[in-house]
């Protein structure tokens, strides 16, 4: 009857999270949709979230798609199936390991640092003066930094994670693999259509959305002083991590379900 019990409170206790969760995403797409706005806010969010995660996120994502060129490579070797390599390694970065590893790289830089910065408001009761001074914190906190997070999502980071991943397979292909540089760029620019930039971009802003969500919805309900931040900040990226990789799988299959 212990076993049954434990079981019995961790599902409520998922539950109550659930719902939690829930009524704070409701909230926040409210504000996020009604004004009034904070545009100094958005921009500075835009510029924190978007431009200083470039460099991680091209450094990442060009080294991927060398190493994914140098491995298709050598597996289409053994069928005789090397010319194939422009097209995978474009599908490859484009459908999956751009937006994908984006997001983790996000969720692990942008996540965290939300959830430490709005969990340090909340123990230290600035959130609550925020609140005294007439300002709804979910309206000045939290809708500017997961609308800037959802359009810098696809318009910035995914599409450079795309660009600059190609680009990783393509130098490798031609200075270490003896493609003809022409023929590569046929081969990958031919193969790719409209539906996989859609599904890229469209990952990007759904995984956009988490990463802010999380990060937000932890540090906003953080408590128990600095130990209690510093589990929101763990949890946050953790379930942010966990609904990028769920959130991908049901995007992919909406867009090519066979």
């Amino acid at each position: 009857m212990n076993f049954l019990a434990a079981i019995g409170r961790s599902f409520f206790s998922f539950l109550e999270a659930a719902g939690k969760i829930g009524i704070f995403t409701l909230l926040a797409i409210r504000h996020i949709l009604t004004p009034p706005y904070y545009f100094r806010s958005l921009f500075h969010q835009m510029m924190v979230i978007g431009y200083y995660s470039l460099p991680v996120v091209g450094l990442t994502t060009l080294f991927t798609g060398a190493a994914l060129a140098v491995n298709i490579y050598e597996g289409g070797s053994r069928f005789n199936a090397e010319s194939a390599l422009p097209s995978i390694v474009m599908i490859g970065m484009v459908r999956e390991l751009g937006p994908v590893l984006c997001g983790l790289i996000v969720a692990g830089r942008v996540s965290a640092s939300m959830a430490a910065e709005l969990g340090t408001m909340r123990v230290t009761e600035q959130i609550d003066a925020l609140t005294t001074l007439s300002t709804d914190p979910m309206k000045y906190l939290v809708a500017p930094r997961i609308l800037a997070t959802v359009i810098m999502m696809p318009f910035m980071l995914v599409l450079v994670a795309d660009i600059v991943g190609v680009l990783g397979g393509y130098l490798i292909a031609t200075a270490k693999l003896g493609f003809n540089s022409g023929n590569y760029l046929t081969s990958s620019i031919g193969f790719l259509e409209a539906i996989d930039v859609a599904a890229s971009m469209t990952k990007a802003a759904v995984f956009g959305f988490f990463i802010a969500l999380m990060g937000c919805y932890h540090g906003y309900n953080s408590k128990g002083g600095a130990q209690g931040v510093g589990v929101s900040t763990t949890n946050a990226v953790v379930s942010a991590c966990i609904l990028i990789l769920i959130s991908n799988y049901v995007v992919t299959e909406i867009f090519f379900a066979v």
